[in-house]
């Protein structure tokens, strides 16, 4: 059997300069590419040398309606592994977001949070 790895998510946010940025302070990523996209937007491409978040902003936005996890094909959360899952919840927490639903049960340590574009995060420590 062949051995497959996720390489990317694509989503749309607000800002994704924003998003970026913080991105890259809470996670330490790096923006790995970014440039032009459909229909006059924006991408840029968040993460690692082997994964990343395409994070891409319309040239004209519109509003969301809500978070609908009982859709099918609705986006329920990204689940990043961190070292550090205390750092990274002081780094959460110094740029306004609200960690919830904290969790400790195997595998790892866990904690919750949405940005501004109402994704969800799901931050997990194996350490």
């Amino acid at each position: 059997m062949t051995q497959s790895t996720l390489e990317h998510v694509n989503f749309t946010v607000n800002d994704a300069p924003a998003t970026a940025k913080w991105l890259c302070e809470v996670f330490g990523w790096k923006i790995r590419w970014q440039g032009p996209a459909l229909n006059g937007g924006l991408s840029i491409h968040v993460g690692t040398d082997d994964a990343y978040l395409a994070i891409y902003t319309p040239k004209e936005v519109r509003a969301r309606d809500g978070i609908h996890k009982d859709r099918v094909g609705s986006l329920n959360h990204v689940g990043v592994v961190i070292d550090d899952l205390d750092a990274a919840e002081a780094k959460v927490k110094a740029l306004g977001y609200v960690p919830y639903n904290h969790a400790d049960y195997e595998p790892g340590r866990r904690f919750y949070f949405d940005d501004e574009n109402g994704i969800e995060f799901e931050v997990v420590s194996y350490a």
